[in-house]
């Protein structure tokens, strides 16, 4: 049987044999294992679910292995990590020596101190800041705001480069200040882009309603946008919190005192630099604390934050993210 009587019939070949003159035999079609569903969301064969666990526990692995190393180096004595020529991976006895050398009220407690201070000034700031401009340009009906958008995102791929922004900070009288480590990294142009998207998914009806009802702009931006856009601004502050978290760029520039330093310069000088900060380096260098503990230790002293905020937050990625990015 032809293609062309095929299509007059509306018979199908049999399996196995040929479609018309000179054509090959059609191979057998494969069963579906679930006809109700559709192909994308039919269940992954074994062999697939098996790869699929096979890679999810490589990228844990991957994770969890540097993290582990990291945590039982910091727990262990001197003798320990000179036995294992440095970073320890079975640990045999567990000392708090090295958190209680940083938390003791010296320069790593001061420091911690002043990157929570910077992270909460600076989130709130940055948040205020973004996301009344994303109101303002997700309004079709204000001021200026399609220039105002364009001006926006040609900063996204041109910028003045460091040495005008060096000139500007200093120029403006913040060396040596704290605004020096949160305003010239305050606003991040992608991150309003999102909040926008966000806000401008948001049904008219109300917003119309609410004008109806004599709600000026403040009003419905603090009544009705903001609480449906609990996510997204769960995302975004979470975005900034973390940034400004573990910013050291700015404090290695623009700071002059160590007194002023945050926690990732403290953590630079001991990783890095292999340099102990003024207080700890008579402990080091009479060996009473191993250097590499403290290191460590600093290490995990920076992650604690991250690690306990970002199980509450994560549950909005997909619907912070996704949602923002797509609609609009």
């Amino acid at each position: 049987m032809s293609v062309t009587d095929l299509r007059r019939t509306g018979k199908a070949a049999a399996p196995g044999t040929a479609d018309g003159p000179g054509l090959p035999a059609a191979p057998p079609r494969q069963p579906r294992r679930n006809p109700g569903r559709p192909v994308w969301e039919e269940d992954p064969s074994p062999v697939g679910q098996g790869l699929k666990g096979l890679t999810l526990l490589g990228v844990c692995l991957a994770i969890l292995g540097p993290l582990w190393v990291v945590i039982v180096t910091s727990l262990s004595d001197r003798r320990t990590i000179t036995e294992a020529g440095g970073l320890v991976v079975i640990p045999r006895t567990v000392t708090f020596q090295a958190y209680e050398e940083l938390l003791s009220g010296g320069t790593v407690t001061r420091a911690a101190i002043v990157s929570l201070l910077v992270t909460l000034v600076g989130t709130v700031l940055s948040m205020t800041v973004s996301v009344l401009c994303a109101y303002g340009l997700s309004r079709p009906g204000s001021f200026a705001h399609r220039p105002i958008l364009m001006v926006l995102l040609i900063t996204m791929f041109f910028s003045a480069g460091l040495i005008p922004t060096y000139l500007l900070v200093t120029g403006i009288g913040l060396q040596d200040s704290y605004w020096a480590m949160i305003l010239p990294s305050a606003i991040s142009v992608f991150n309003i882009l999102v909040l926008r998207a966000f806000f401008m998914s948001t049904a008219p009806e109300l917003i119309d309603s609410a004008r109806i009802d004599g709600a000026g702009e403040w009003r419905i931006l603090l009544r009705i946008v903001m609480p449906l856009s609990k996510a997204v601004i769960a995302v975004i502050s979470l975005f900034y919190a973390v940034g400004y978290w573990s910013q050291w760029f700015n404090a290695m520039i623009y700071l002059n005192d160590a007194e002023k330093w945050p926690l990732q310069m403290i953590l630079r000088q001991l990783v890095i630099k292999q340099q102990a900060p003024q207080g700890m380096s008579q402990m080091i260098a009479t060996q009473q604390v191993p250097g590499l503990a403290v290191q460590m230790a600093v290490m995990v002293l920076a992650l604690i934050p991250v690690v306990i905020v970002y199980p509450f937050v994560q549950k909005h990625f997909t619907k912070g993210m996704l949602t923002g990015a797509i609609k609009g």
